[in-house]
């Protein structure tokens, strides 16, 4: 039992499922403040603006008035005239200044005090919004002075109103204009939520549903999403999202075929060790047969027991993703391909022709056995993928090449088959992926590729070749400074 059998790691615990807002009641309650604020925005400086029409429209009835007053002669207007005058005008007076003369015009129940003077000629927009809303705020009736620009040659003109009746009538367009500001923000409120909601909100609904689906079971097709057309960021995610769970369910399915060939071999892994020891039992018996014939395969035989011995002890080794550490040695290429090509039987295969090009006495930093095994899987390959050819054709050739380039030594095996296939190329060194031909599994280069990068080197498909060319490189072990110095010393 492994550790993490006798210590099972715990769930991480889901958070209870509580009701809230969606995305959708989120939308709506952060588009109703903001259609507030613009609704503010816009009634601030509105109400501003109505207040200061209404004073503009008090001065210019008042200086209408004016010209009636100032045309007639002095006394000749009648108490009760003036009175309708400073009533249409909605003023208790009016008064006038020409030069250094001030002249009231007409006046009705003047106050004792004015409370408020306001020159329109000098208004800000800043004095107006304050000036407004200080009129709305106002409780009893208070009365103001205006000031305005008076027609023909008098200075200004002057009119005292009652402020009242300007609060009722501005507490009237406040209700109008708030009345139409809900009318239009509950419309535009309703449709950008409508917008924003088929835009994002569905969308992203689909997404999340896909993938609560896919959660419950990753393994399934049926549960990839089917991207939609879209051109923006959520089609792109859609895409990506899509991607990502086929490659999921791809490795996923991987990895239960690494589960259950691991299962199976467990269980054949001690009866195929007890065979093949007593196989080896009885290549030891004919080491001492004195047949000539016998004394020269027996030695091969042996070796190929004890490989086969070394090979099932470690077979559960790839399935946790792990090699022994090759115990790298400088040694000779050329016993280990030709051990591979009796190995493979190909030494005797008249029908296909084997070709090695190895630099004599190239030397390679690497493990014998693991290096006997990636050329045995690369040229059983090869032999495979040249069995689909036909029977007599000269063309039927292995060749391996050796060399070495500087502080690295380069192998290359390729054949005169039908070449890898387009779409098999790109998951070639992984498991299950590159296996073709039927019984194949598909395991061959992966664990070539595997062995070669644990000796820190690279294998690959060379492109532009007739059939299938796999280069192998694998660089010398750098040599420590300190180690050279002590053996020069011991020497």
């Amino acid at each position: 039992m492994s550790a993490t059998d006798e210590h099972p790691i715990p769930e991480a615990p889901r958070p209870v499922a509580r009701r809230r807002l969606g995305l959708s009641g989120k939308l709506l309650l952060l588009t109703i403040p903001f259609v507030m604020i613009a609704g503010l925005m816009i009634y601030v400086p509105a109400i501003a603006n109505f207040w200061m029409n209404r004073l503009n429209d008090r001065l210019a009835a008042a200086n209408t008035a004016a010209l009636v007053l100032d045309a007639a002669p002095l006394g000749m207007v009648p108490e009760s005239l003036a009175r309708q005058i400073l009533s249409s005008v909605g003023a208790r007076a009016v008064a006038i200044k020409m030069g250094q003369q001030r002249r009231l015009l007409a006046s009705a129940d003047l106050p004792a005090s004015i409370d408020h003077d306001i020159d329109m000629r000098t208004v800000t927009v800043w004095s107006a919004i304050v000036n407004s809303f200080g009129t709305m705020l106002e409780r009893d009736n208070q009365t103001i002075r205006v000031v305005g620009p008076a027609p023909g040659g008098a200075q200004f003109i002057e009119v005292v109103i009652d402020d009242a009746p300007l609060r009722q009538a501005m507490y009237r367009f406040s209700r109008n204009l708030l009345l139409v500001s809900l009318l239009i923000a509950t419309l535009t409120a309703g449709l950008v939520y409508l917008a924003l909601h088929y835009l994002f909100v569905r969308p992203m609904r689909r997404l999340t549903a896909n993938l609560v689906g896919f959660h419950q079971n990753p393994e399934s097709a049926a549960r990839i999403i089917v991207p939609s057309q879209r051109g923006d960021e959520i089609g792109v995610a859609e895409r990506e999202l899509s991607d990502m769970q086929r490659d999921l369910v791809s490795m996923l399915h991987q990895k239960s075929r690494l589960a259950a060939l691991g299962l199976a071999v467990s269980k054949i892994n001690h009866d195929l060790r007890n065979l093949l020891a007593s196989s080896q039992l009885l290549s030891d018996q004919l080491a001492s047969v004195p047949d000539p014939r016998v004394q020269r395969f027996a030695p091969k035989l042996m070796r190929s027991l004890e490989r086969a011995i070394d090979f099932c002890q470690s077979t559960l080794s790839y399935g946790r993703a792990q090699e022994a550490a090759p115990d790298r040695r400088m040694m000779l290429v050329e016993p280990v391909v030709a051990e591979v090509r009796e190995s493979t039987g190909l030494a005797a295969d008249a029908s296909i022709a084997w070709i090695s090009a190895i630099e004599r006495g190239l030397t390679i930093d690497a493990d014998p056995d693991q290096l006997f095994r990636v050329l045995l899987n690369l040229v059983r390959n090869a032999a495979q993928a040249l069995e689909s050819r036909p029977k007599g054709d000269t063309a039927l050739q292995i060749r391996i090449t050796g060399r070495r380039e500087g502080a690295v030594a380069i192998i290359e095996v390729s054949d005169t088959g039908p070449g890898v296939p387009a779409r098999a190329r790109e998951h070639l060194f992984e498991a299950f992926q590159s296996s073709g031909r039927p019984g194949g599994s598909g395991l061959g280069l992966a664990i070539a590729a595997e062995l070669i990068r644990a000796h820190g080197g690279d294998i690959h498909l060379v492109e532009g070749t007739i059939g299938a060319t796999f280069r192998i490189s694998i660089p010398d072990r750098p040599v420590e400074l300190q180690s050279v110095r002590t053996e020069r010393a011991r020497a």
